[in-house]
């Protein structure tokens, strides 16, 4: 591991960035999802959070809920449930429906055997201590109790990771720039199962492949840009290379029309 990667691995463990910058309010999340508009096929991933929770009953609790956008879906599709969000940010809980409560995912404050379902969506990667997070979840949640989690494959946004790099080198002056800030890689489609497999036995892995098209450079800029929080642990200037990305964005939608981008996400769901 190179050390540049080790301080991006702190960076993006690192409580106060999380709780102050990264994740103050929704404005970076909210970008980063934006993309999503643009893919295809789309996925509704909080209906599919729904039906995979079908067959639950009781108490869901959102770990690192983030904005709330899964809760206000369980609220309004299953409002027989007793639905909880936690997350790291105060900030971020102010328009998320209640009930919500501050907490660190390594820490919850919750009883063992309390909830009959976790989610735990895009935000494992963001724990400094993965296994000890997982161990935390399967602590919290009934014997037969299901967790649903997500992340992204380590081949996703390949095309950003291109753009980024040769944006950073234009910038620099040099054939290649720096890598950007990897935010799943920690807790990547392909690592996942294994760290779950430390507290879990049944775990099923549901890829979503899509294709993003877009005719605006709007979008892929709003992305990159969302990773304001990590710009000392870029390696380069920020705002500079953002803007060169958005010139080089510009100039392939003129030249052939598009600029194309391949995702790959996925959700686990888990029981003991």
């Amino acid at each position: 591991m190179t050390s540049n990667t080790s301080q991006q691995d702190a960076a993006v463990t690192d409580r106060t960035v999380l709780a102050t910058s990264a994740y103050a309010d929704g404005r970076h999340l909210a970008a980063r999802q934006s993309i999503y508009r643009w893919q295809q096929p789309q996925y509704d991933l909080p209906g599919i959070v729904v039906e995979e929770l079908a067959g639950v009953n009781g108490t869901v609790v959102d770990v690192g809920c983030g904005n709330g956008r899964f809760i206000g879906r369980l609220h309004a599709d299953r409002p027989d449930l007793q639905v909880v969000g936690a997350d790291l940010s105060a900030g971020i809980l102010a328009g998320v429906p209640m009930p919500a409560v501050v907490a660190d995912a390594q820490a919850l404050p919750f009883t063992d055997g309390s909830a009959d379902a976790l989610l735990a969506l895009h935000m494992l990667y963001h724990l400094g201590d993965i296994e000890a997070g997982i161990t935390e979840l399967a602590r919290v949640l009934r014997p037969s109790g299901l967790l649903i989690a997500s992340t992204n494959s380590d081949f996703d946004k390949q095309e950003l990771n291109q753009l980024w790099a040769r944006a950073a080198g234009d910038v620099l002056g040099i054939p290649e720039g720096p890598s950007r800030v990897s935010l799943s890689s920690r807790f990547s489609l392909e690592k996942a199962p294994d760290y779950l497999g430390t507290a879990f036995r049944n775990i099923r892995v549901r890829e979503l492949p899509g294709t993003i098209e877009l005719t605006d450079p709007a979008p892929a800029i709003a992305h990159l840009a969302s990773y304001e929080a990590w710009a000392d642990q870029s390696g380069v200037p920020f705002h500079e290379t953002v803007h060169r990305a958005t010139e080089i964005v510009t100039a392939t939608i003129e030249a052939q029309g598009s600029f194309t981008i391949t995702c790959l996400g996925g959700i686990l769901t888990c029981r003991p």
